[in-house]
């Protein structure tokens, strides 16, 4: 095994239509190793024909295949899959204001002080793994797994736009107004730079982005 390399992940390449190919992972990591992998050999001109890519929490989907989708298959199911680099790219930042409805309970499910979860949050670099559930919404990892925490055990009926919220090892911002069962811990001041129809890319956040929460002052 050369350096900076690890066991290729398991996967299953299953067909989704005449013309996309979903590809099965095994869990988080590897579903972001693959991705990642996609990406890089896109950019390097190794991937043609290939139009879409969409990653999920557990798969990636090509669409838009403009070639032998088979051979192509055959072609996944060989490649060595290296660690996603968490270095490369730019980070993305996003002001929060740490003042949201649920901050006491996720600190007191931290066993930290309500005054410590800004500092503890916004310390982590996370990486949108995928979007989903409206547009503009990331799906963000990063969270140790002790700072996991579950939904609401009564989901609200609206979350305003700006939301910042974590659920499981996610943490997301709510792009516009919305039903969730997230926990809310702050809100940032200017949700509309998180989804512009306008704009190319409309979404801010994009699957492999890196992003940074800064506090911001209330």
């Amino acid at each position: 095994m050369s350096a900076g390399h690890r066991t290729r992940p398991s996967l299953v390449v299953l067909p989704a239509g005449p013309r996309a190919l979903l590809v099965e992972l095994d869990g988080r990591q590897d579903t972001e190793a693959f991705h990642a992998e996609v990406l890089r050999r896109r950019a390097a001109g190794e991937l043609p024909g290939v139009r879409d890519i969409v990653p999920g929490e557990r798969t990636v989907l090509l669409d838009g295949i403009a070639r032998d989708a088979t051979a192509l298959a055959r072609e996944l199911e060989t490649w060595p899959i290296p660690p996603p680099r968490h270095d490369a790219g730019e980070t993305v930042e996003l002001p929060v204001v740490y003042d949201g409805p649920d901050l006491a309970d996720v600190a007191e499910a931290w066993g930290v002080a309500a005054a410590d979860v800004p500092g503890i949050h916004a310390g982590i670099e996370f990486r949108v793994a995928f979007c989903g559930f409206a547009p503009g919404f990331g799906y963000l990892t990063g969270l140790p797994d002790h700072l996991h925490l579950p939904r609401r055990a009564t989901p609200r009926t609206r979350v305003p736009a700006g939301a910042v919220a974590l659920a499981g090892p996610y943490t997301g911002v709510y792009p516009s107004p919305s039903p969730g069962g997230w926990q809310l811990v702050g809100r940032m001041p200017d949700p509309g730079r998180l989804w512009d129809p306008h704009r190319e890319p409309a979404a801010l956040l994009e699957p492999g982005a890196r992003v940074r929460f800064v506090e911001a002052a209330r």
